[in-house]
């Protein structure tokens, strides 16, 4: 019996270590609002333990050091600081040094862990890359998105307060709502706002369209419904993408909602 059971002590520590070191896509805006439950332990996100994470921004600035190199890292949500540690083993390593000449601007993935230094955040990394496909920025951002409604939305009834994932504004926070008369999300009224009064339109065909689910709906479809030309149409659904507010389905002229 003590076998066992000491048997099924060790299973359970393991697959919560496991789950506890589960590589976890963010936004940095996320990585900047997350909180220690208590002094000096595990940061928490969604209520979950958050160690290895990965991310996507553009590189602001870069400053290389004798023994790490630093860049300012922002994606549109927020902005940080990524220290990439030089291996000591490859410092004569030409592909590694090749690795580590990001230029400004350029989209790179990071692969690391997020630190605290004297209370401020930056991120260690283990690897960073360029992005060579920027498809990539948007998957990542969809996929950041899946994983923080499967984690709050289960969890949580639906709040209109501005805690989220996507970078907080102060216009048209609140305003938007649906034709069909309900009204969005605090933090999609902000997205929503932010874009043009064509994709606001197309957004709320989206939005409100009967039995979308997660098919979605054909450019054609909103073109004829909504009275707009098929280039607008699509032109405005190229927007609500960039926004985070749609995602593509079928194919890249059919279009679903995120959350409203």
């Amino acid at each position: 019996m003590g076998g066992a059971s000491s048997q099924q002590g060790s299973q359970s520590e393991g697959k919560k270590k496991y789950q506890d070191d589960s590589l976890r896509p963010v936004t940095i805006k996320q990585l900047i609002e997350c909180k220690e439950s208590y002094p000096n332990s595990d940061m928490m996100l969604d209520g979950a333990t958050l160690t290895q994470i990965t991310f996507v921004g553009q590189v602001r600035s870069v400053n290389p050091q004798t023994t790490n190199t630093t860049y300012r890292l922002d994606d549109g949500t927020g902005v940080i600081d990524v220290k990439w540690w030089i291996d000591a083993d490859k410092i004569d390593d030409d592909n590694d040094a090749a690795n580590r000449q990001l230029t400004l601007d350029t989209y790179v993935r990071v692969w690391g862990r997020l630190m605290t230094f004297n209370g401020k955040k930056h991120v260690g990394a283990h690897c960073v890359r360029v992005v060579a496909d920027f498809n990539e920025v948007n998957y990542h951002l969809l996929e950041a998105t899946y994983v923080h409604l499967s984690l709050t939305r289960a969890a949580q009834p639906k709040q209109d307060d501005g805690d989220g994932m996507f970078v907080d504004g102060g216009y048209g926070a609140g305003a938007g709502a649906g034709a069909g008369g309900s009204g969005y999300s605090h933090e999609v009224s902000m997205r929503r706002a932010r874009c043009s009064n064509k994709a606001q339109k197309v957004f709320d065909f989206l939005a409100n369209f009967p039995n979308a689910g997660t098919d979605g709906v054909h450019a054609n479809l909103v073109a004829s419904s909504t009275g707009l030309s098929r280039v607008d149409v699509e032109a405005a659904g190229a927007e609500l993408l960039e926004h985070g507010l749609t995602y593509v389905t079928l194919d890249d002229e059919t279009w679903a909602v995120l959350e409203v």
